[in-house]
């Protein structure tokens, strides 16, 4: 195993920024690491707010933001939009920018450029690219830059159709063991944590004790170092199947069509707005207001304008 230093980096963390070095010790200590995935200032600042410790901005966002059936037409521009606004709701938790298909795969130089993109124009703290393999160079070639590395092994969504769809990885004991050669060897090109997707327990368990980095799982048991979920999965913003691994520790999409419903009613029935949402003017600009476009609408401008004081 690798005695290399595990902290990579662009400098040093903001005041207030959790430091990549405090992950480490929250692994040593067994002090669980919470991470969420979104995609928009207000659910950067509520995840702030909340205590997590790391935000993925996800490519997850061309499917439950953008409207697409995969995650592969999210682009470089689309995601450093989504993590400039991510980055500007969260101040403590580490800003991990997720980089898009084709973003990495082609060249080191093309994953280095994306790569300090997301630092220079995003504000990301670190990148998160799938698969090893031939990826590992790109790792090295990312990391060597000076911008830190999240590895993403088991299901990794931007290739799911060579690995038979959106299915559970590493469930036969020659599957498990390449997950574990490609933990380690994620680990030994610089990674500073591995997801680890749709992974049998066992499996994750066994790639965590071997790992002096953390692991984050989703769909991978509870032996990880941490858990992530995405937002929308979290908070139940969709109706449909959900993946086996989401906990909804909230149904909001039907309180949300809810709320909108009664709007769309109360506008119908002219209950909104009512006087409290509207604005009125002194009474001497209302008779010069009136005067100046003519008396002839004198009565309904009155009644439409209302002669309160300015709010």
């Amino acid at each position: 195993m690798s005695t290399r230093p595990r902290t990579p980096g662009h400098g040093a963390p903001a005041p207030g920024k959790l430091p990549i070095t405090e992950l480490l010790e929250m692994k040593g200590s067994h002090s669980p690491i919470a991470m969420i995935t979104a995609y928009d200032a207000p659910s950067g600042r509520l995840a702030d707010a909340a205590g997590v410790d790391m935000i993925l901005v996800g490519d997850s966002a061309a499917m439950t933001v953008l409207g697409h059936d995969s995650t592969v037409p999210a682009t470089v521009d689309e995601m450093l939009v989504l993590t400039r606004a991510v980055r500007r709701g969260a101040t403590r938790p580490l800003i991990v920018a997720d980089m898009p298909f084709g973003s990495f795969q082609i060249s080191d130089e093309l994953a280095v450029t994306n790569a300090v993109r997301f630092v220079k124009e995003a504000g990301a703290d670190a990148v998160k690219l799938e698969g090893a393999g031939l990826m590992l160079d790109r790792v090295r070639a990312i990391v060597g830059s000076g911008v830190p590395v999240m590895g993403h092994i088991g299901l990794t969504p931007q290739s799911a159709t060579a690995l038979g769809g959106f299915k559970a990885q590493g469930r036969t004991a020659a599957k498990a063991a390449e997950l574990v050669s490609d933990a380690l060897a994620l680990e030994e090109a610089g990674c500073f944590s591995v997801v680890l997707e749709a992974v049998p327990t066992p499996v994750a368990a066994r790639i965590t004790e071997l790992l002096t980095i953390p692991t984050i799982g989703i769909g991978a048991g509870g032996d990880v170092d941490g858990q992530v979920l995405v937002w929308h999965d979290l908070l139940g913003l969709y109706d449909g199947h959900a993946p086996r691994f989401v906990k909804q520790y909230a149904q909001l999409a039907g309180e949300i069509q809810d709320a909108v419903e009664h709007y769309v009613a109360d506008v119908r029935e002219h209950r909104f707005p009512e006087e409290v949402h509207t604005y009125g003017m002194p009474e001497e600009e209302l008779e010069a207001f009136v005067a100046e476009v003519g008396e002839g609408r004198e009565v309904g401008l009155q009644a439409d304008l209302g002669v309160s004081g300015l709010a």
